[in-house]
């Protein structure tokens, strides 16, 4: 199994050196079909467009390419790269992102049970003091640990598509031709 937490500090840099903020990165599947993958924002956005992913997508590949050369195996085995923006249902991953998401829709899942329950969902109040706090629909308002969170995101409403700026989405639906792709 790989090491989340050491790909992160192999990722981290490289999407910092393009001047984005790293939101996840994530393992899934098994055998041949597992996929690693890794979602980031640009700050002025909160999301990347088609172009920023192909530039860290390369960033990544160079340099998880360049430590498995050295002898430095972080994911035995096959595995398909997937570079994303957090998109508008974004995951909550960060203290900031429940700031930052105050007033909207989301979805958490709890690492251990809290007065019976481990998911709970309804309008997230925000954080303070590492608590995150959130109008639950069935139990009222509910404060947790950020440390208790297994995951969290948000929900698609009217409301969080309102509040999200578009992006530019030109050159999306276009198939760019590498050279390595010309060769096979």
């Amino acid at each position: 199994m790989a090491d989340i937490a050491r790909l992160t500090e192999v990722i981290e840099p490289e999407a910092t050196a393009l001047g984005f903020e790293l939101v996840r990165v994530k393992l899934t599947g098994s055998a041949e079909e597992r996929t690693l993958q890794v979602m980031a924002e640009d700050p002025a956005t909160g999301q990347l467009v088609v172009e920023q992913c192909m530039a860290l997508s390369r960033r990544v590949s160079s340099a998880i390419d360049a430590l498995e050369e050295q002898g430095d195996e972080l994911i035995e085995g096959a595995y398909h790269l997937e570079v994303s923006s957090p998109g508008i249902d974004r995951p909550l991953t960060r203290p900031k992102d429940f700031a930052n998401w105050q007033g909207h829709e989301a979805r958490l899942s709890l690492a251990e049970a809290i007065d019976g329950r481990k998911s709970l969902h309804g309008q997230l109040i925000g954080i303070e003091d590492g608590m995150v706090s959130l109008d639950d629909r069935k139990s009222g308002r509910v404060s947790i640990p950020f440390e208790k969170i297994h995951s969290a995101k948000l929900v698609l409403t009217n409301e969080l598509i309102a509040a999200t700026k578009p992006l530019d989405i030109t050159g999306a639906d276009e198939i760019i031709e590498t050279d390595e792709e010309k060769a096979d």
